[in-house]
């Protein structure tokens, strides 16, 4: 099948254009004038793009499409400026979806920097209490690493003001010694596993409604975690994926990032699992990509690692969320096994001390497995220098601004914080960098990511400067 288009403005790079482009299969063969590329033999079908522009597919190079496809179909609370807003849409929700009260409710999206009213702070086990105390609730923030549950989810937790904290998490203490509702890191999955996880068919129509989604902004093609979470385990969500795309319903090109529980399941899986025995048919379309490690939290929910600490915090230095021991257990099997890393950092502290780990396994110190930073934000010039020095990629989420540009100066000081979301010096510097969403963390958009990047900007314009 070869298809012409032409009469149209197709962008080539940075202020070059093309009038057509031929395509044969799934490649671009040719571009160049209306007059030579028409000219072309056995063309089956010509297009008049009547002098639209069009762009090449998108990449998303860090996102969720999971979760991205079931948030779809939860509550929607990212544009909640107060808590009572919050109370309201998930009254309304339980109201017109009675099925939560057999599951329980679940959600994500808000944000307490985002608040204009009523009390500026996170919501408790008591604010969820107002709607509803029977059935359990957990809304998670905006960043994924913060949730508040209500007294009902607490309670079929098992969890007391007594229970022990949890490694690379925590859950507070109300005044009365009982769990006030908000979890971090880890601890949040005390109560995220009182809900039932939904099935593969809910699973596989959310994955089709969110490249769907995807497909219809421009993005054809991702590099997303989504094997090995609360939806699927690693195994299930590659045989989730490698079923969907068999099938058919593959609508974009997909390269997964992979978690694990413990560098003890990652080495069984180098042993037994599709690192080894991968069977790709659609090498092009779904691939095997790196190891996804988590080593702190976000900056909103002050959980990110800060060598300094917070200055709206004074003796909060964030959470680890992976040891570096553990991080060097899984670097070391990644290494021998020759599977690139890519890993969650968003504090300098994070960055640095993963930068320490991947240190230990370049070899010749080049960086030929293409180990990457995830996120990326805070940073000084020398962690910069050493990023490029190492040859590090940085997967950036510039479109982060919209929600961080008000908070970052009070969380990490005026110095650091204008050299971080360094995006521009990062280039500049020599460090190979990819743009995404973090999808649904942010909107999946890639637009509204490119704005950010090249304005620096929040999208009302109120820091112009």
């Amino acid at each position: 099948m070869r298809k012409v288009l032409y009469n149209g403005k197709f962008y080539l790079e940075r202020g070059s254009f093309a009038q057509a482009i031929l395509i044969e299969a799934d490649r671009i063969q040719a571009v160049g004038l209306n007059e030579e590329i028409l000219s072309h033999a056995d063309v089956d079908e010509r297009i008049d793009c009547r002098g639209r522009t069009v762009l090449p597919g998108m990449n998303d190079s860090h996102m969720h499409l999971l979760m991205m496809g079931v948030n779809l179909s939860q509550v929607r609370i990212s544009q909640c400026t107060s808590i009572h807003e919050i109370v309201e849409i998930c009254k309304e929700f339980i109201a017109e979806n009675p099925e939560t009260r057999q599951t329980g409710l679940l959600g994500m999206g808000w944000n307490q920097e985002s608040f204009t009213s009523g009390e500026i702070r996170l919501p408790n086990r008591h604010d969820l209490d107002r709607i509803s105390t029977e059935i359990p609730i957990l809304l998670y923030r905006i960043c994924g690493h913060v949730a508040v549950a209500n007294t009902a989810a607490i309670q079929k937790s098992g969890l007391t003001g007594d229970s022990p904290q949890y490694e690379g998490g925590y859950f507070g203490i109300g005044e009365d010694g009982y769990p006030d509702g908000i979890f971090s890191e880890f601890a949040c999955d005390a109560v995220r596993g009182i809900f039932p996880k939904p099935s593969a068919e809910f699973c596989r129509k959310s994955l089709v409604k969110a490249m769907r989604h995807l497909v219809s902004l421009g993005v054809t093609s991702v590099q997303a975690c989504d094997a090995g979470n609360f939806y699927v385990t690693t195994w299930e969500g590659l045989a989730l994926f490698l079923a969907l795309y068999a099938n058919g319903d593959g609508l974009l090109r997909y390269h997964h990032q992979l978690v694990f529980d413990s560098p003890e399941e990652f080495a069984a899986f180098i042993e037994s699992g599709d690192y080894r025995n991968g069977r790709y048919e659609m090498a092009n379309w779904l691939t095997l990509g790196p190891l996804k490690l988590f080593k702190d939290g976000s900056l909103g929910g002050r959980t990110a690692m800060l060598r300094d600490g917070y200055k709206d915090a004074p003796g909060n230095c964030g959470i680890e969320a992976a040891t570096q021991d553990a991080m060097l257990q899984y670097a070391r099997l990644a290494a021998e096994a020759g599977i690139p890393l890519a890993t969650h950092a968003i504090g300098d502290g994070a960055i640095e001390k993963t930068l320490d780990v991947y240190e230990t396994v370049l070899k010749n110190g080049t960086n030929a497995l293409r180990h990457s930073l995830i996120h990326c934000q805070i940073t000084d010039r020398p962690l910069l220098e050493r990023i490029a020095r190492l040859g590090i990629l940085v997967q950036y989420q510039p479109v982060f601004l919209e929600s961080d540009i008000d908070i970052a100066e009070s969380r990490v000081g005026k110095d650091l914080a204008s050299t971080s979301y360094a995006f521009r010096t990062a280039v500049e510097y020599g460090v190979p960098v990819s743009f995404g969403t973090d999808s649904p963390i942010e909107d999946c958009n890639p637009f509204g990511c490119i704005f950010h990047a090249v304005t620096r900007q929040d999208r009302g314009g109120k820091h112009a400067e």
